[in-house]
């Protein structure tokens, strides 16, 4: 007689069906971790975080560069408004690279998904690459080679105000130190206008002294100078994305040509093993009859 009474035995059966379905769902989680292109997931993120801290810092630094200029080194309208006016250029540019670089980041990374699975794929024999891949993929490497090096221009230029601001910086610093020594504080002065920002005719052009004092003792001096830092370290981030793309997708292009490459090779192979199997036969038919 069988002891198993009805009861256990349908417990054990629902017992076996979840453990099934959670070893179901543990494949399908596993299965969608491996399709996860994490070189381009982290990539996307630095270039994000980059872009957002050079387009965010730089666009107010840029404001509160103005206004010190305004209030401080040239009071008269006419004699900044190229200043101006290139400024506001400034931040529209910062507009348009905040917008295209969200746009672009999220293209790599759905190529990075795309070229993920096909290689994957590929490699089991279920799905054959297209010169149209391949060609979009070569595409953007060459964009993000001209997207890189446009960068480093970027990244050179946002140094520029961050050594200006240094400078006054230091100069203050020296001024206020003890072990200075200075008997004429007036004597020591920061003349804009010797770096090109504002005319030769602006008034009043410099500031000396106590009045050098007190421009980097106010907000938009200090406010500014460490936005400048963070956009220049925006700048270096969105710079090392950008190599880092370059990378991926020199790697993608090199896998799906290497793939290819090896299917035309099995092709031709096949071939030529059907040719010759059938050969082989129609001598064996030949020698029977």
């Amino acid at each position: 007689m069988d002891g198993t009474k009805p009861g256990m035995e349908s417990t054990t059966e629902e017992n076996q069906e979840e453990m099934e379905e959670s070893k179901g769902c543990f494949e399908c989680c596993i299965k969608c971790l491996g399709g996860v292109p994490y070189a381009s997931l982290v990539a996307t993120i630095l270039c994000f975080s980059g872009v957002a801290l050079f387009c965010g810092c730089g666009h107010v630094a840029l404001t509160g560069t103005l206004t010190m200029l305004e209030n401080h080194f040239s009071q008269i309208t006419t004699d900044h408004a190229t200043l101006t006016i290139v400024i506001q250029t400034m931040q529209y540019v910062i507009y348009g690279i905040a917008s295209f670089f969200f746009v672009y980041g999220i293209i790599l990374l759905a190529e990075g998904f795309y070229t993920t699975s096909a290689v994957k794929k590929e490699l089991q024999s279920q799905f054959k690459t297209t010169v149209c891949g391949r060609c979009i993929t070569a595409t953007f490497v060459f964009l993000t080679y001209i997207l890189g090096l446009a960068f480093l221009g970027i990244f050179g230029f946002s140094a520029i105000p961050v050594f200006l601001f240094y400078n006054m910086w230091t100069t203050c610093a020296a001024m206020k130190s003890p072990m200075a020594n200075i008997t004429d504080p007036d004597s020591i002065c920061v003349d804009v206008r010797q770096y090109g920002i504002i005319p030769w005719n602006a008034t009043p052009g410099k500031a000396c002294g106590s009045t050098l004092g007190d421009i980097c003792s106010t907000s938009e001096f200090y406010l500014s100078f460490h936005l400048y830092i963070v956009a220049c370290a925006g700048a270096g981030a969105t710079l090392i994305a950008l190599i880092h793309y370059l990378m991926i997708l020199s790697a993608n292009w090199a896998y799906l040509r290497s793939s290819c490459n090896q299917n035309e090779y099995q092709d031709i192979k096949t071939k030529d093993d059907d040719v010759e199997e059938g050969g082989s036969k129609e001598g064996l038919n030949s020698s029977y009859s």
